[in-house]
């Protein structure tokens, strides 16, 4: 309907990757963009939050609290106790933590009005806290069992036989070394890329049918395509949770990996 009516004024222009790239001071690779800028503020009000909120601890909570703590619990028993286990699990809460108020905090920033902006649609950002959980767990590995214990103990399966040994080691080099992170991030990214690229198509479309079209028709259909934006923001909420959560219980699996005394 959209590219019907954008044939028939030739004005509409889809959203693209170039939305994306939104430099405020500068051009180029070094430029301060959009995405750099929103970040920054989500560590500012993390910290703001996170020191006034366990500053003035009460045994009754208000609400703010009561939903820091909900969120504090869900990583530390959920995820850090339940993954890494009881015995290891204390010391990696604060990374774990900081993982997913991170991620779900920049990416909530795609539906709230004024930003607007999921800060994970830019590559970048995932790829920086997938190299973050890669150098951790090969870090502990590496420290638990030796460089050559860690690299043996990954590469190559128990009770394999041999004829199929060496494609195995390949295969497993290749994805604790290259997929794991690599997957990391880009389920991160990818999720957050699409479901902002459909906020802007349903925005921007409706927007386009209801005051550009010039046909009462697609004014209606540009009004149901709202309704359409209503709905994915609905669902790219859950969306955001869930994806924060999936990238911190990915991280304690590995970590939980690394420290198990057996492949």
């Amino acid at each position: 309907m959209i590219a019907l009516a954008a044939a028939a004024e030739g004005g509409y222009e889809a959203p693209g990757v170039a939305d994306f790239w939104q430099p405020l001071i500068g051009d180029g690779a070094f430029a301060i963009t959009r995405p750099i800028f929103v970040f920054g503020i989500s560590a500012i009000l993390l910290c703001i939050v996170l020191v006034r909120a366990t500053r003035n601890l009460s045994v009754v909570p208000g609400k703010g609290q009561a939903l820091l703590e909900a969120s504090y619990s869900l990583v530390r028993n959920s995820i850090g106790r339940d993954i890494i286990g009881a015995k290891d699990f204390i010391k990696f809460i604060p990374l774990l933590f900081s993982l997913f108020t991170v991620i779900l905090v920049n990416n909530l920033f795609g539906i709230i009005p004024v930003v607007q902006y999921p800060t994970m649609s830019r590559i970048g950002f995932p790829i920086a806290l997938a190299l973050v959980v890669y150098v951790v767990y090969h870090f502990l590995g590496a420290r638990k069992h030796g460089v050559g214990g860690w690299i043996k103990r990954i590469s190559i399966p128990p009770d394999v036989p041999g004829f199929v040994l060496p494609l195995l080691i390949l295969l497993e080099l290749n994805t604790y070394f290259i997929v794991r992170p690599v997957t990391l991030a880009l389920r991160l990214f990818g999720n957050m890329f699409a479901g902002h690229i459909l906020l802007l198509l349903f925005i921007l479309g409706g927007e386009y049918l209801v005051f550009e079209s010039g046909s009462i028709g697609l004014a209606g259909a540009g009004l149901v395509t709202w309704l359409m934006a209503f709905v994915m923001t609905c669902f790219e909420l859950l969306v955001q949770f869930l994806q924060a959560y999936i990238f911190t219980l990915l991280a304690a699996l590995y970590i939980a990996d690394a420290l198990a005394d057996e492949h």
